[in-house]
């Protein structure tokens, strides 16, 4: 009892501080229109004669720059534009809306009024709010794929109660306002900071140093009600089902920035992308390629997000190890080996398509659409022709600088040497004595000389000759493209050169080059001359 009355005190304690934040722009539109009101009818002492037209201009500059920001602090309930993401009735995606209106329902709140799903790891619940967050309004709910995707149905509800948890009375109606209110304080806060006058500076300052104290005066309210939000979220949907949720959400986090990145953006160098639908609709494949620990490695070694100063999130083992503290219950955990909650949609696929509609950039209509096979293929091509290309210019010069009359180049990447080309060189002892040397090197390594500079510019020859040696494949037909949604794509080499290309490489740019290893390996894929 003296816990919740601890609660509703702060609760009421930051609210007062919410409406003093509004208020403090109306007391100072008021303190300058005292000032203006005094300069104009000359109350002040003689000596300030002169002074009232500066002072007048400064003061309407003031209030304009302070209207601005209690406009601003009021907009901040607003909605705003529709979200990037493709707009769900409860006729389109009835099973998904029915898991929607069970969570608001448990929490004692009412569904949103649109529902959008987007493509991200995310899912929030925003509303229309007025008076500072007493009145409700118009509700909104973002629901990203890529959570439907990496969740079971249980974990899900987990997700979707702890977002209606946010708004629900939980112990006070100002925790829910004062939580919507910080929102609100920040936004008014970056809209000040991106001002480009000293007066928008000068005002933006009061605010600051009001919103900080707002802000260390409702942390703990913020906390309060996420919490809650927790533990709302478990009952709904039981209590190993919420905590699982909370441990995955990171992982499809890191996992899904990986597929952006490695998968999606394949194309990018080349101007081309994955097929409709399947720029955000190949993350399913992946996660289904990559269960549990080898999911959980994506996020390996990167460095978590530095938290908000004033983030109302507590650290997610804290809350993992409050929800494990509740009593145990008999409901379903959403074991990982459950369908995903994306099973809910009808026809998953032509919502990816749609969601591409909405997400990609107007010039996207303009690139070419490639299978994921031909893709692959075709990146991995690109990428062994940038690897070879240092190496191969090196080697020509290398070959050019011996001729006596060297004849002019015309077209230097159509005469650049082949791989046999470039294996003969090695075997003349150019490799160290004059290839290495004519390698492109940072300024750093300039200095660098003996071991040190072979040490340095070796793996880099590795990767060149790796190149040529990838091309070559390719061109014989011997490697073909891999998807690898459990692995990296790339392309799967032959057996024999899986097991010792690694070492034939190693030999060829040895200190003492042995191009025998390589050659042996070659002969079966187009003859290179002994």
């Amino acid at each position: 009892m003296g816990e919740a009355l601890a609660f509703r005190l702060r609760a009421v304690r930051a609210y007062v501080l919410l409406v003093g934040f509004f208020l403090m722009g109306a007391v100072l539109i008021a303190a300058m229109a005292v000032l203006d009101w005094l300069l104009m009818t000359r109350l002040f002492i003689a000596r300030m004669a002169g002074f009232e037209g500066m002072v007048l201009a400064v003061t309407v500059l003031l209030a304009v720059a302070i209207l601005r920001g209690m406009y601003v602090f009021l907009q901040a309930g607003r909605l705003g534009p529709a979200p990037q993401g493709v707009a769900v009735t409860p006729q389109d995606q009835p099973e998904l809306w029915e898991q929607i209106h069970a969570a608001a329902e448990a929490a004692g709140e009412r569904p949103p009024d649109e529902l959008y799903l987007v493509g991200e790891v995310n899912a929030g619940v925003m509303e229309q709010s007025r008076l500072l967050g007493l009145l409700p309004g118009r509700r909104r709910m973002v629901l990203g794929l890529p959570l439907l995707a990496g969740l079971t149905v249980p974990r899900l509800r987990a997700v979707l109660a702890h977002e209606f948890g946010h708004y629900a009375n939980l112990d006070t109606r100002l925790g829910g306002v004062t939580v919507r209110g910080r929102m609100a304080v920040l936004h008014t806060v970056e809209v000040f900071g991106r001002g480009s006058t000293p007066l928008h500076h000068t005002v933006g300052a009061l605010y600051v140093g009001y919103a900080r104290m707002f802000l260390r005066t409702s942390q703990s309210v913020a906390r309060h009600q996420e919490l809650a939000a927790d533990r709302m979220a478990a009952r709904h949907a039981g209590r190993d089902a919420t905590a699982a949720a909370l441990r995955a959400l990171p992982v499809l986090d890191a996992a899904h920035t990986y597929y952006l990145q490695t998968y999606a953006g394949m194309g990018e160098p080349l101007e081309a992308l994955p097929p409709v639908g399947e720029v955000h609709g190949g993350f399913p494949r992946l996660l289904a390629a990559r269960p549990g620990e080898r999911l959980a490695a994506l996020g390996a070694g990167q460095r978590p997000p530095r938290p908000h100063r004033y983030d109302s999130h507590p650290p997610t083992a804290e809350r993992v190890a409050l929800i494990e503290e509740l009593p145990a219950d008999d409901l379903a955990d959403g074991s990982a080996d459950e369908p995903a909650a994306l099973a809910l949609l009808h026809d998953p696929g032509r919502v990816f398509a749609e969601l591409e509609a909405h997400t990609l950039p107007p010039e996207a209509a303009q690139l070419r659409r490639m299978s994921w096979d031909d893709l692959v293929m075709t990146r991995a091509v690109a990428d062994a022709g940038d690897l070879s290309r240092p190496l191969r210019l090196a080697v020509a010069r290398t070959l050019r600088a011996e001729e006596t009359e060297p004849a002019p180049v015309r077209n230097a990447d159509a005469e650049l040497p082949g791989l046999e080309a470039v294996l003969d060189a090695f075997d003349r002892g150019l490799l160290w004595t004059a290839v290495a040397d004519r390698m492109p090197k940072p300024p750093q390594a300039s200095h660098l000389t003996g071991p040190s500079a072979r040490n340095f510019i070796r793996p880099r020859i590795f990767d060149g000759l790796a190149g040529m040696i990838q091309l070559r494949l390719v061109e014989t037909g011997h490697a073909t493209p891999d998807i690898a949604w459990s692995g990296h794509p790339g392309l799967a080499l032959p057996e024999e050169w899986e097991r010792g290309m690694d070492d034939a490489v190693d030999a060829a740019v040895a200190d003492t080059p042995d191009t025998a290893p390589l050659r042996a390996l070659l002969a079966g894929v187009g003859r290179v001359s002994a």
